[in-house]
């Protein structure tokens, strides 16, 4: 199951990761907290992250019925905590994930960090990892490395190409995502990698 702050966060973090999952026969939930209408560019309609999420992650497999999007206000998610929690809390009931991918401890985002807190505080007896955003974050414990092939970086490079509302924004941009998967990659003698946080790892 993937948390995703924003419309894109999911994506940007572990988007290569969900491509193999799916391609290995995992099913693989989504869940976007926010459209970020405030955040919209001029010329796009306020709603437009809810039709790029729902193209972006067909891109990466996920079928639509895998995809929840919700409507919380974007950079006031610490006034709904609790309204949060309960959803979490309802997902992990109805969806039971074996495997929880959500934003870092490191992420200083306000959004960011209330789906951190509250996502370790419902899914305690699951395997969280904290997925990387480097413009977020002032530093970064990359603990597991997720190797990926050609094709699941390329997937992840397609499905945020759906975003046409955010091609201006510099972490979008492909150099940026390919370089950031050869350079997680170099460190652990492979050519293509995303690296997260493990927050909690439960082997049965």
């Amino acid at each position: 199951m993937v948390l995703a702050p924003h419309t894109d966060d999911g994506e940007l973090g572990c988007g290569g990761t969900i491509s193999k999952l799916i391609a290995r026969g995992s099913e693989v939930f989504y869940v976007a907290f926010s459209i970020a209408e405030e955040s919209v560019p001029p010329g796009f309609p306020s709603d437009v992250l809810d039709t790029e999420v729902r193209s972006a992650t067909a891109v990466l497999g996920i079928p639509p019925e895998n995809l929840t999007v919700l409507r919380y206000k974007v950079r006031r998610f610490p006034e709904f905590r609790q309204e949060i929690l309960e959803d979490l809390v309802g997902f992990n009931k109805s969806i039971n994930p074996d495997v929880v991918f959500l934003p870092s401890s490191f992420d200083v985002h306000q959004d960011h960090k209330t789906i951190f807190e509250e996502g370790r505080r419902a899914f305690k007896t699951k395997t969280l990892l904290g997925y990387e955003f480097m413009w977020n974050s002032y530093s970064f414990g990359a603990t597991f490395f997720s190797v990926l092939q050609k094709r699941d970086i390329d997937a992840k490079i397609s499905s945020l190409s759906e975003y046409r509302s955010q091609v201006k924004r510099l972490y979008t941009k492909d150099e940026l995502v390919m370089g950031m998967a050869n350079f997680r990659g170099l460190q652990v003698g492979q050519n293509f990698v995303e690296a997260f946080e493990v927050i909690r790892w439960i082997e049965d």
